[in-house]
């Protein structure tokens, strides 16, 4: 969970400035995704799979939840 000053930090920048933050990150974070042994990277994209498949499905419940029927 992030503090409250790093909260205020980054609603305080612009739309381009958090863009140029996500893909500096992402640039930086894509190395490690395909360091180790072809078992250890196929693990830890399954592991990115699941985790990705989970949170969409969660976002589509609470979606579905809020529908009313008419």
């Amino acid at each position: 969970m992030m503090s409250a000053e790093t909260a205020a930090r980054l609603r305080s920048m612009s739309a381009a400035d958090r863009l140029r933050l996500t893909l500096r990150m992402i640039d930086e974070a894509v190395p490690f995704l395909t360091r180790g042994t072809p078992e250890e990277v196929r693990r830890r994209f399954d592991l990115l799979r699941h985790e990705n498949d989970e949170r969409n499905r969660a976002i589509l419940e609470a979606v579905a939840r809020t529908k009313t029927v008419e």
